[in-house]
């Protein structure tokens, strides 16, 4: 298969990465560091294409996608995974940031998908997996564009998983919770300390892409990590009492 990873540079995205050149599948990985994807790539025995592009800009961010197919071939899993989190007071939010973070979180991701998506259709095969976050489920305090961003995405995703029953093409939806990564561990520390947040279920990116890898196997449609998160989804109510409630403050 040629898999397709955006913003596999780091985190969840080089775990995914790596989850799926262990299955020896053809690669294609973006990011804006290339440095660090060629390093990458090198520590890998799968057949690798590396992509350094910024994909916050949504008119040019496909502009990849014809050679990286000419390269590997048609592109039988596509995983948006890039994207970015800020945390802070939205009284004093950087409202030109905010609305970068929408187009990188959202626009693209939909840009993506809206591109290769007629390919996988007439193949009759394909999947299609977007990084959500628990912030779709349990919209968290501190994190508006970003809540924003990660509930339009799962709103799309989900709902495309239905429209496209019968096609052959699936889509997997993925709602990381606290992944302790480099951003993980960064957004953790925006907020005043709190035992409650101590006793957040945390996970690693390692096992989340692992559980990935075996959503697209067996055609699974959604992802919830932790597994404890799962609570979240099925009494959206109670969740949202917990949070109103039990949140930490935001630093200022």
């Amino acid at each position: 298969m040629h898999v397709v990873i955006t913003g596999a540079s780091a985190g969840i995205g080089e775990a995914i990465a790596r989850a799926f050149a262990a299955q020896g599948h053809k690669l294609t990985l973006i990011a804006r560091r290339e440095e660090r994807l060629e390093a990458i790539s090198r520590s890998m025995s799968s057949a690798v294409h590396v992509v350094a592009a910024d994909l916050s800009t949504p008119e040019t961010c496909c502009d990849w996608l014809a050679e990286a197919e000419r390269l590997q071939g048609p592109i039988d899993v596509l995983v948006n995974n890039a994207g970015v989190q800020h945390i802070e007071p939205t009284a004093s939010m950087d409202v030109e940031a905010g609305e970068w973070l929408l187009r990188l979180n959202v626009f693209t991701p939909l840009r993506l998908i809206r591109a290769v998506l007629p390919g996988m259709v007439e193949r009759r095969g394909g999947t299609i997996v977007n990084i959500a976050s628990m912030a779709s489920l349990a919209p968290t305090a501190g994190m508006t564009y970003y809540n924003v961003s990660k509930g339009g995405l799962a709103g799309a995703s989900e709902a495309l998983r239905g429209e496209l029953r019968g096609t052959g093409v699936n889509v997997v939806t993925v709602y990381p919770g606290i992944i302790m990564t480099d951003m993980g561990t960064e957004g953790l520390k925006k907020y005043e300390a709190s035992a409650i947040l101590n006793l957040q279920p945390k996970g690693d990116a390692g096992t989340l892409a692992a559980h990935i890898l075996k959503a697209v196997e067996r055609g699974r449609g959604r992802v919830i990590y932790p597994r404890l998160n799962t609570s979240a989804r099925h009494f959206p109510g109670i969740t949202r009492w917990l949070m109103d409630r039990l949140t930490p403050a935001v630093k200022g």
